[in-house]
Formats: structure tokens, C-alpha cells, sequence
């Protein structure tokens, strides 16, 4: 363990330690340390991250953003229900970038729900009403809200009327300084709701804008229209687009146009497959782009069961708003969450600084070692298992688990790596597994480490338990992970002890 001192040792020796004769020889029994050991301060999560430990005073677009996708969404994209509920969950969460897909309502009254689906329906009110309530409860930052409008002149004037009187002084609609280069921070921001969507031209007369953000997976659905085929024209109310500032939706042609054509405060969306396209042929100019502008992807509009891609692909490219279905459990959420875990949870992450500065130059499909970073080596020996529950729908077939350890990491290509360990044979309750892995990390900003427990003998879903963490809120030493379910609950008593060491690899790449 790093920074200890014999004061330290002390301090331990009389928390943990009942027994005064104990105390005073400055000894520890051995059911006391076990009981040291599984405590929080074993944790593998460094606590330093419970707290903002980042700088938050650059601009908006040096930040990855908690963003989640059809936010009001419970199940899947066609006829599962949509619910005030899910914008609670996503806030609680520490999602901070959420979507309103926004349609004409009976009595004038606009609704939310997943046009052209079955979904059900929400009061547009009841949502605004449940995001004021809750947007600052985990943290301070900006929230921001990714308006998908397909509604009639009167009900965006309703829209633009209830933001304002629900919202009051959390609504951010100052006037974009002309002379400023660059988006403000998110501490100049504290406190702010911030509004994601189209603007009306400077003294526009007809108060029309091309709609190709809004709604393209509905229309993507509906006529799969491609370049080809005109952009469709949408009247934007001028209430509306009156509180529209640094998040303004603008259409991506190509990376030399927007260096040369688009505004700071201009944004983008990209499908899942076109970002995932531009990350394969242009890494560098991707990462460039998005030192200065926002980017929002969201899934494909085919993944219809609310299914999610890999988030990381695009961490790697800069990309800040990465949108996840956050109600579909599973790896891609697990990684979600882990990412976001540290600097409290405030969803808001500082990008590597290769990713920020001008003058850095980095591709994410590098394979090679980055200049001015210096590769670690993350020493992990998984040592044992307690309590693993079996695995969910193993029922009556018999009590035992054979259970078995993957480490993986994501994060840069060069990092991607995946080791297991072998598999204890009926033992779920204390198995012994006592291997050494060792992984070389070239990006360690952007690395994650997902933990899995999972049965080998269980046919069906042999998923028992995980749990994701930054590599670089790793604590070293004898160390406890505490296991979660696969909707990322604590499991209760059920951890996995590992030994962690990192070292700077030797010599060169």
C-alpha cells in the first residue's frame, strides 16, 4: 500500500483492534484484520476520486459527458413504457446530458414518447417538472437537454413557456459572447440547464431549419433516406429557439468544413455507424474536431430492443457525449458506469490531455507506445472469492457454482487485452484461484478494468457478478472488490480479493 506510516499502522491497530492488551502492543488478531481487510478501506476504489479532484475550468468540449439516449425510455424502443420515472433514474445515476423526444399532445399539451412506436406517452411538464426537481442532487454541473422537436408552433411555444417557469434561473439563456473562441467551463456553468437543439438564423424571416438532427432515427425507420434525398425543412418556433446558446444542432458534412465554417457553440450528432465509420477512417481529425466542438452519438435507430454499443471506440476519439440506452443492463452499461465512477460521479470527466491540447497529435487507433506518456504495467493476482451467489435461473440444478475470473481491459486498441482464470470446481462459497496476470497499459486515462465472476458449468446465463474501474483509480496493495449485479447493485457480502501492483515498464516501446 502506498503512503502508509507507522501512524498509520497505529490508527488502524485501534479501530480494528477490541481488546485494550491488543491495542496497547500495538498487535491486531487475526479475525480483526480479516475484518480490516474487508473493510472500505481496503477497497479497490481509490476514495481520493469520491471527491472533484479535476480541474473543471476548461471548456465544455475537454470533458467526456454523461449522456444517456431515449432517456424516457423503461424497456425496449417499440413498445415498452416511457416514464417521468426513467429521467429520475438517469439523474440519479449521474447522467447529465438526457434526451426529450417531443410531439404534438392532445389539449395542445406537449408529449414525450418514441415517435411512430408504441411506446407509451408523457406530459412533457411532468418531465421539465421532474428534471428541475432532481438535476442538481448528485452534483452541481450542467445538465443538459437534448430536445428532439416534432411539434407544432403552438405546443413549442408551450415547451419553450414551461422551461422557463419551471426552470427559472437554472435555465442558461444568456446571449452567446460574440468575441469569445471557445464553450465555457463546466464550473462557470454550476447550477445551469443548458438546452441542445436547433436556432433560428439571425432575422430569420420564414423561422425554418433543416431538421436531419432531429428525428433521424424515426425517418431512418420509416424511409431509410440517404444522401440522396433532400433534407426535410421544420418550423421552429422563436421562443424555443431563443433558449438555444452553446449547444446549437448544426448538420456534420465533413471534418475541413467545420474547422473552417462552424461556431464554438455549434454541435453535432452522429448516428452510432457514422461515428464508428469516421473513427476507423479519419482517428486524428475525429480527436481534433472534438477539442473544440461537442459531440453527441446515439445508437442506431435498428437497435429497436434498446441494445448498446461499445462506449469506448468513441471515448477514444474524443467524442464527449457518448448516448447509451442507460435502461438495458450489461457490459456496455457496466463500462458506462465505471467510467463515470470517478471525480465523484459528477459526470463530467477531463479528457487525456493529448485529446485537449493543439498542438498534441494522437490517433486512437495507435498502436504504438505515446509519445510523453509513459506505459504502466498492471500486476493483478486474484487470490480468492467469497460468498458468490449462483448464478440467477440455476434453481434446483444442485447448490454448487464453478466459478471461474475474467479481467479485461478496454481502452485504446494497443490496451485491449482479456485473461481468465481457471475454474474452481464446486466452491462458490470460498474458492481459491491464486493466479498472476500482468497487462501493459499505454493510455492510462482512458483504460478501464471490468472484473467478472461467472459459472462455468451453468448452461444459460452463468453471469454472477462484476464490477468496472477506471485503471487509474486503482489503489495498490491487498485489496477487496465488492461484486455487483448486472443492474449494478452491490451484492451483499459477496467481493473478490486480489493483489494489485503497477510499475513503469523499462526501456523502450
Amino acid at each position: 500500500m502506498q503512503r502508509v506510516t507507522k501512524d498509520k499502522c497505529i490508527d488502524i491497530v485501534n479501530r480494528f483492534e477490541p481488546s485494550k492488551d491488543g491495542r496497547k502492543k500495538g498487535q491486531l488478531g487475526i479475525d480483526e484484520f480479516t475484518d480490516y481487510l474487508l473493510s472500505e478501506e481496503c477497497d479497490i476504489f481509490d476514495p481520493d476520486q469520491n471527491k472533484i479532484c479535476e480541474d473543471m475550468n476548461q471548456p465544455l468540449s475537454h470533458y467526456y459527458i454523461a449522456s444517456s439516449h431515449n432517456t424516457y425510455l423503461m424497456k425496449d424502443q417499440l413498445q415498452g413504457p416511457s416514464s417521468v420515472e426513467a429521467y429520475i433514474r438517469a439523474l440519479t445515476k449521474g447522467c447529465w446530458c438526457m434526451e426529450l423526444d417531443c410531439w404534438d399532445g392532445p389539449n395542445d399539451d406537449p408529449i414525450i414518447y418514441h415517435g411512430h412506436t408504441f411506446t407509451s406517452k408523457i406530459q412533457f411538464k411532468a418531465v421539465i417538472e421532474a428534471i428541475n426537481t432532481y438535476a442538481f442532487e448528485t452534483s452541481e454541473y450542467p445538465v443538459i437537454l437534448s430536445i428532439e422537436n416534432h411539434c407544432n408552433i403552438k405546443q413549442q411555444q408551450a415547451m419553450a413557456e414551461y422551461m422557463i417557469e419551471i426552470f427559472g434561473d437554472k435555465l442558461c439563456s444568456e446571449t452567446v459572447p460574440e468575441n469569445e473562441t471557445c464553450l465555457p467551463s463546466p464550473d462557470a456553468l454550476r447550477g445551469k440547464i443548458l438546452i441542445k437543439g436547433k436556432k433560428l438564423p439571425p432575422n430569420s424571416e420564414d423561422g425554418y431549419v433543416t431538421d436531419e438532427d432531429e428525428g433521424a432515427e424515426s425517418d431512418k425507420k420509416k424511409n431509410n433516406k440517404t444522401k440522396d434525398h433532400p433534407v426535410k425543412k421544420h418550423k421552429l418556433a422563436k421562443e424555443l429557439s431563443d433558449l438555444v446558446n452553446y449547444c446549437v444542432s448544426t448538420r456534420f458534412q465533413d471534418f475541413q468544413l467545420s474547422q473552417t465554417n462552424q461556431k464554438y457553440f455549434e454541435m453535432c450528432s452522429f448516428s452510432e455507424s457514422t461515428a464508428i465509420k469516421l473513427a476507423m477512417s479519419c482517428p486524428e481529425e475525429f480527436v481534433n474536431h472534438n477539442k473544440k466542438f461537442l459531440s453527441r452519438i446515439y445508437p442506431n435507430g435498428m437497435r429497436v430492443d434498446s441494445s448498446n454499443y461499445n462506449p469506448q471506440d468513441l471515448w477514444n476519439c474524443g467524442c464527449q457525449m457518448v448516448a447509451l440506452n442507460y435502461q438495458t443492463h450489461g457490459l456496455m452499461m457496466d463500462l458506462y458506469h465505471g467510467f463515470f465512477r470517478r471525480n465523484a460521479n459528477c459526470g463530467y470527466i477531463l479528457k487525456p490531455a493529448i485529446m485537449r491540447e493543439e498542438i498534441a497529435y494522437f490517433s486512437a487507433n495507435t498502436k504504438d507506445v505515446i509519445p510523453g506518456v509513459s506505459p504502466q504495467i498492471l500486476h493483478i493476482k486474484v487470490i480468492s472469492g467469497q460468498h458468490f451467489p449462483k448464478p440467477k435461473g440455476s434453481g434446483a440444478r444442485g447448490d454448487v457454482t464453478d466459478p471461474y475470473v475474467t479481467i479485461e481491459i478496454f481502452g485504446i486498441p494497443a490496451d485491449c487485452a482479456e485473461e481468465r482464470t481457471k475454474t474452481v470446481p464446486h466452491n462458490g462459497y470460498s474458492p481459491i484461484f491464486d493466479e498472476s496476470f500482468e497487462f501493459q497499459i499505454n493510455l492510462p486515462e482512458l483504460a478501464l478494468v471490468p472484473f467478472a465472476v461467472l459459472d462455468d458449468d451453468y448452461i444459460g446465463d452463468e453471469f454472477i457478478g462484476q464490477y468496472t474501474i477506471p485503471f487509474e483509480c486503482m489503489q495498490t496493495g491487498y485489496r477487496h472488490i465488492r461484486l455487483c449485479s448486472n443492474t449494478g447493485e452491490e451484492i451483499p457480502n459477496c467481493t473478490l480479493f486480489i493483489h494489485v501492483a503497477i510499475t513503469n515498464k523499462r526501456g523502450g516501446g
